[in-house]
């Protein structure tokens, strides 16, 4: 996948081919570390490469597991307060492979959704959910997963290039290189 999603022309394809660019541009940034470095917190704040792509794979089956499909996660309250950690066992590759479970499962609950516009109550008692509204679109969830998911692939880059100097472009030709897929503009990325 390069840098951009492939032409759709469906909105249901569209969400889902920007799902994967986004999932797979923050996936990226963990490309070639090693457990210690995606555990390393190089800023000022705590984040880590893997401790926030832990985090958006718990934030985004929370959204599609419990607001959307209304089944309830097991463990939910206490994953957030170790979220953007990897723990003792967790390594980089189990914490991918959960990634790409969960986007397994949220690409099969958008597939046998017959309607983007159902309704989905918002949850009582969470004092960063709107008080006033009672219900979002399936729709505006995915679009807002989408924006998480780049909000923390930003997030990602900048730690990124605090671990090692990776960054960006440089990190996503190497990447498509690696899986044998030389990009055609890899020439102009800086060495």
């Amino acid at each position: 996948m390069a840098g951009l999603t492939p032409p759709t022309f469906d909105e249901r394809t569209t969400i889902i081919e920007f799902m994967r660019q986004q999932r797979y541009v923050l996936k990226v940034t963990a490309f070639g570390l090693t457990d210690e470095q995606a555990k390393a917190a190089p800023t000022v704040s705590a984040l880590s490469v893997g401790g926030i792509i832990k985090h958006v794979a718990l934030t985004e089956r929370h959204w599609m597991q419990r607001i959307v499909a209304d089944r309830e996660v097991a463990g939910m309250e206490a994953e957030y307060e170790t979220g953007f950690t990897l723990l003792d066992g967790e390594t980089l590759a189990s914490t991918l492979a959960f990634y790409d479970e969960v986007a397994g499962q949220t690409e099969d609950l958008l597939v046998a959704e017959a309607d983007l516009g159902r309704l989905v109550p918002i949850p009582t008692g969470v004092p960063w959910f709107p008080q006033d509204e009672d219900n979002w679109s399936l729709r505006w969830v995915l679009h807002h997963v989408i924006e998480e998911t780049a909000r923390h692939a930003g997030h990602a880059d900048i730690v990124r290039e605090s671990v090692d100097g990776g960054s960006g472009f440089k990190l996503l030709a190497d990447y498509e290189t690696a899986q044998g897929n030389p990009p055609s503009w890899a020439a102009y990325v800086d060495a």
